[in-house]
């Protein structure tokens, strides 16, 4: 977000099209949408880090984390092939 002219906001749905509609009642412009990958984890010490350090290892460059609600991470890359399949095998 930002105090220009033009600011960016981030709205994570789980269903775009209802969403996209909502908005647009409210004359509320869409300039992009993406995929993301939504983690849910445990409440402890670490756990980004080693979230991290997974992708990392896979040679994944991350371009958005985020915290969302009731404990899940918010992860965004231009591969996200490479970042999927780095966060859904074992640590």
């Amino acid at each position: 977000m930002g105090t220009a002219d033009r600011v960016e906001l981030h709205i994570l749905v789980p269903h775009a099209e209802a969403a996209r509609h909502a908005l647009a009642i409210s004359h509320v412009g869409v300039s992009r949408e993406r995929e993301v990958v939504v983690v849910e984890v445990e409440d402890r010490p670490g756990v980004l880090a080693d979230l991290t350090r997974r992708v990392a290892a896979a040679g994944v460059d991350l371009d958005l984390v985020y915290v969302a609600t009731r404990n899940r991470l918010v992860f965004g890359a231009a591969d996200l092939a490479g970042l999927k399949a780095s966060l859904e095998r074992p640590g």
